[in-house]
């Protein structure tokens, strides 16, 4: 029991610290101090600009567009619903949709203009925190999450936290890329997640003890 109550405090305190992240991601962009982050990250990505790899970084943010999050997200849970994971299917949808709209929350809520320096497709609404990174992130770690509680081959395991960690990369650099986010959206957007995904898998987790505890 005491090691449950630690461990229970020790990932609440990982959500504050987080939260408090993402508070001085939001500060700094409010002071604007972090421009010169933004900037330089900005020049080293669209410095790789090239042909072949706009088409590739294209590809990535359409993989990371609603729709493609919803299909993805919608074959997931009824491969879990089929494999009798009714509660890890809830799971998934939680975290999904709650992260929707989280983002479109804290958008509202900040308001910032996306960039206008080396736009390579158009795109409207506002830019903090990046909407692909939040939901690449919630969708790819929940999916990790749920393979790594299914299966027990360690080759699987390391082969969908892999993949998870390439896909969120993949479709967050794409957005700086194509010129659509600041980094720091990047950043926002990671954390706020992140936040999001650990404080929902801490409640399923202790839902499931609840019905195996006797």
């Amino acid at each position: 029991m005491r090691e449950l109550s630690i461990r229970l405090l020790l990932t609440w305190g990982a959500c504050l610290i987080l939260a408090g992240l993402f508070a001085m991601v939001a500060t700094s962009i409010h002071m604007q101090t972090i421009s010169g982050f933004d900037k330089a990250v900005i020049g080293a990505v669209q410095g790789t600009e090239t042909p072949w790899l706009t088409v590739v970084m294209r590809a990535f943010t359409t993989i990371g567009s609603t729709m493609a999050v919803a299909l993805i997200a919608l074959a997931a849970f009824v491969t879990l619903l089929s494999r009798k994971h009714g509660v890890q299917a809830l799971l998934l949808v939680a975290v999904v949709g709650g992260t929707g709209i989280l983002n479109q929350a804290l958008k509202f809520i900040f308001k910032r203009e996306r960039p206008d320096l080396h736009r390579l497709i158009d795109i409207g609404g506002y830019s903090f925190p990046s909407g692909h990174t939040m939901m690449a992130f919630s969708l790819y770690t929940i999916l990790a999450y749920i393979i790594w509680r299914n299966l027990r081959n360690t080759w699987s395991r390391t082969l969908a936290v892999t993949a998870a960690v390439f896909m969120i990369v993949m479709i967050a650099v794409s957005r700086i890329y194509l010129g659509v986010h600041f980094p720091s959206d990047i950043v926002g957007g990671i954390y706020a997640s992140a936040v999001w995904v650990i404080a929902s898998i801490t409640i399923y987790q202790q839902f499931q003890r609840k019905r195996t505890t006797p």
